[in-house]
């Protein structure tokens, strides 16, 4: 399968999809739309100090919606924060460090699916309710016909091994040219996709609202806003 497609075709269609910085990209569009809503479910953002749950710092520069002050949380390093208006933090959502301040909003973008099993999502989630009056908590939909890392149909329905077997041959997404089956199985099963189910369950309090590409649900947010 990773042979029969022109690689010249795979470059493309990554560039059309999930490069989300480049302009025109189906990835760039949907998050363009994603900063509106954001902007009007929230319209004193520029007023309110804001928590970015494993952010980084491009996104914010790029959005067109500027808070009074941003954080930015991440596990490994201290984030990048290159405007006065930013500030950067090393630490675990699951496990928040001490001292964090105040906030108005806490902001996730598609990173719930990344933090490892249930339990951790348990953690998170609470530390997202517990840490402002107002959320903002972005996934993509489960069940969505396209995995959006790897850009397979159907791949996150499939048993482990013959996702990987998919990964290690498929010419485009996130992991493109991974030939590595251990390491193809590893990033597999980093990555679980919630469904609205699971997203009610871990944000009882907040609205879920559909992020829709056509007919077809992309991404559940769960919103929780003071009023």
């Amino acid at each position: 399968m990773y042979r029969v497609v022109n690689m010249g075709l795979a470059e493309a269609i990554n560039r059309r999809t999930v490069s989300v910085y480049r302009e025109g990209s189906i990835g760039a569009a949907t998050r363009h739309k994603r900063w509106q809503l954001l902007a009007e479910v929230f319209p004193q953002i520029s007023e309110m100090r804001v928590l970015d749950v494993g952010g980084d710092a491009r996104s914010w520069t790029v959005a067109g919606v500027q808070p009074g002050h941003v954080t930015i949380l991440n596990v490994g390093s201290v984030p990048d924060a290159p405007e006065p208006w930013m500030s950067a933090v090393e630490g675990d959502a699951c496990d928040p460090p001490a001292g964090l301040g105040e906030f108005d909003l806490v902001f996730s973008n598609s990173v719930i699916e990344h933090v490892g099993g249930h339990w951790r999502r348990e953690r998170f989630a609470a530390t997202v309710r517990d840490l402002a009056p107002n959320y903002w908590v972005q996934t993509p939909n489960r069940y969505f016909p396209v995995e959006p890392h790897f850009l397979v149909p159907g791949l996150q329905l499939l048993p482990y091994a013959a996702q990987a077997a998919v990964i290690t041959r498929w010419p485009v997404g996130n992991y493109a040219g991974l030939t590595q089956a251990d390491i193809a199985l590893e990033r597999a099963m980093a990555i679980e996709l919630l469904t609205k189910a699971q997203m009610q369950h871990y944000f009882p309090d907040a609205v879920l609202t559909p992020e829709r590409l056509g007919p077809l649900v992309k991404s559940w947010i769960a919103i929780r806003t003071a009023a």
